[in-house]
């Protein structure tokens, strides 16, 4: 069975968890407390040399990065749908990880962190780069459903947690429909887990 090691208030753990009920693919969840330090424990750092969750074990394969365990369990377990092959279609899918991974990171999830667990951080820069990145989203969600390909595909899920859990890093939503429309059309998936917080 697969196994996952998780945090219930991990945005990064949560899309994970989400893209397996997606899949309706069972798995084991292995709690990871962060605050008592069991990510950087000698075990642990044997999984994941980096310290860091979520990991996802599937028999003798271990991947580790919310977004490398997006691409393989689509292309493990959801033939074309969560990812398509053809190149132009994924590099469209997949530049969106890379938004998840570094502007969103540095601003959604940054300043959630800084209101919920006191991180030291620059908070009007990380509210400032959300908005940057809401108004690139509105824009590209004006004559569109999902982000890409005009389908759910990992795309959608690797940018959703953080940007459903803004309200918690003081990013208001208001001043873009298209994204609130994009974040209650996710809500509505077959399979779809709710999103502490959101």
């Amino acid at each position: 069975m697969l196994k996952l090691y998780s945090s219930p208030r991990s945005g990064n753990c949560y899309k994970v968890r989400l893209m397996l009920s997606l899949l309706e693919k069972e798995y084991q969840t292995i709690a990871v407390n962060l605050q008592a330090g069991e990510h950087k424990t000698p075990e642990f750092l044997q999984i994941n040399p980096f310290g860091q969750i979520p990991v996802l074990e599937d028999g003798e394969q271990v991947i580790w990065d919310s977004q490398a365990i997006l691409v393989y369990l689509a292309r493990r377990y959801g033939g074309e749908d969560w990812l398509p092959t053809e190149a132009g279609a994924m590099s469209q899918v997949l530049k969106w990880l890379s938004v998840a991974a570094k502007e969103i990171q540095n601003s959604f999830m940054a300043a959630r962190a800084y209101f919920l667990l006191n991180k030291p951080l620059d908070i009007s820069l990380a509210q400032q780069t959300a908005h940057e990145v809401l108004k690139v989203m509105e824009a590209h969600l004006g004559d569109r459903l999902w982000l890409e390909v005009d389908r759910p595909t990992i795309a959608d899920i690797a940018c959703f947690p953080y940007i459903a859990l803004a309200s918690e890093g003081k990013i208001a939503l208001q001043a873009y429909p298209n994204v609130v429309a994009w974040i209650e059309r996710v809500k509505q998936l077959p399979n779809y887990v709710n999103l502490p917080g959101s």
